[in-house]
């Protein structure tokens, strides 16, 4: 098959949806499969084979993110010099638009994949946040029942969209994991790099430094358990536009010696050193549809508190690889406490993190939407 990606995320940002991407064109192409990715340019910004570029603007709430001009007089016919099969939209604003109509035009499939509860993120609209999030709402409902196809990370998100009005075909398929990348860890790096002794506790977050990623609950929660066990760390790893206040914040709580802000796009194999050598990754968004970290975290063994909330609460398995929360911050402190002063439970929690990694495998998930796909064309 030869499938049309149209994003209007993608490298060089960084994002859940965008390692989603990269991992399903990835394993797609493995099982012999052409996808080609239709995204926003970005100034120095590599040439890739198979990436066509639209010309873009910088996003006036976020200096990293470009959106593209939704104008495409020669999409249809590099389709159809590409012998397009069917289009997969990754979102349903700009270039979603532009991928859905040109699939109208060209009488071809059209999949959706709903990455994101956009209505949970009317926050980034400065006026009118009630009527933006029913707008929102309705737009992706009427986006949504025009496609062929909607995919969804989680059962849980495929509930809720059901429950929004989405009469579509709904499939849950979760972005998988290359579980190779997560194979040989080096566990005492974090430590050594650091200078940590093996007394201190460490806990990790990676998410992107956005406001609906909760980063002060985290905090307020690592002030909680920084107070009971002063021998421990945290560690924040992203990038995005929240980092200044999360910088802020950490210093008027007086934690700058005890939290550590990472705010740089990481290479692969160094993130997975951080999530080997941490003892607990803490997490407290309530916007995901997934959370492809949490599962991360998981691969090298990492237990997890997170937030019970949307898509997380489908990844963690209570008691057996983590434990679910209330969205507060003296939860989050409570549970990570019960895991960081108990080895044995600690262990045993690792153990199964890793047997809870395995059951979405980024090449089992690949062939699952692959075929989805050929459902489709037959």
């Amino acid at each position: 098959m030869n499938i049309a990606m149209f994003s209007d995320s993608y490298y060089p940002y960084v994002s859940g949806v965008v390692r989603s991407i990269e991992l399903f064109r990835y394993e797609l192409q493995q099982l012999g499969h052409n996808v080609y990715i239709f995204a926003p340019a970005y100034r120095r910004q590599k040439e890739e084979e198979g990436v066509f570029r639209f010309p873009s603007i910088t996003a006036p709430t976020n200096k990293d993110f470009s959106l593209a001009l939704p104008f495409a007089p020669g999409a249809g016919k590099i389709l159809r010099d590409l012998k397009i099969d069917l289009v997969h939209c990754q979102s349903p604003f700009l270039l979603g638009n532009v991928g859905a109509r040109t699939a109208r035009r060209h009488g071809l499939p059209l999949v959706f994949t709903h990455h994101t509860l956009y209505h949970l993120y009317v926050h980034y609209v400065p006026l009118f946040p009630g009527l933006a999030r029913r707008l929102v709402l309705g737009y992706v409902r009427k986006y949504c029942n025009k496609c062929n196809l909607v995919i969804t990370p989680t059962n849980v998100v495929a509930e809720q969209l059901r429950k929004l009005g989405i009469s579509a075909p709904i499939k849950a398929i979760p972005t998988g994991l290359k579980l190779d990348e997560f194979a040989n860890p080096d566990t005492a790096w974090l430590r050594r790099e650091y200078g940590i002794g093996p007394e201190e506790k460490l806990l990790l977050c990676v998410a992107r430094f956005g406001k609906e990623k909760n980063l002060d609950m985290i905090l307020e929660a690592f002030r909680m358990i920084n107070q009971t066990c002063p021998a421990s760390r945290l560690f924040l790893v992203g990038i995005g536009p929240y980092e200044e206040e999360l910088r802020a914040m950490t210093a008027k709580m007086g934690l700058d010696s005890r939290v550590t802000i990472i705010g740089r796009r990481l290479p692969r194999q160094t993130l997975t050193n951080y999530y080997a050598g941490a003892d607990l990754f803490i997490y407290a968004a309530t916007t995901e549809t997934q959370g492809i970290i949490v599962s991360e975290a998981q691969a090298v063994g990492l237990p997890v508190v997170a937030v019970g909330a949307n898509g997380i609460a489908e990844m963690v398995n209570e008691g057996f690889d983590g434990f679910l929360t209330p969205p507060s911050a003296a939860a989050l402190a409570e549970k990570s406490l019960m895991v960081l002063q108990n080895d044995d439970l600690r262990d045993r929690l690792s153990n199964q993190a890793r047997e809870s990694a395995k059951q979405i495998s980024a090449t089992a998930t690949a062939a699952r939407m692959a075929e989805a796909y050929q459902a489709l064309l037959k």
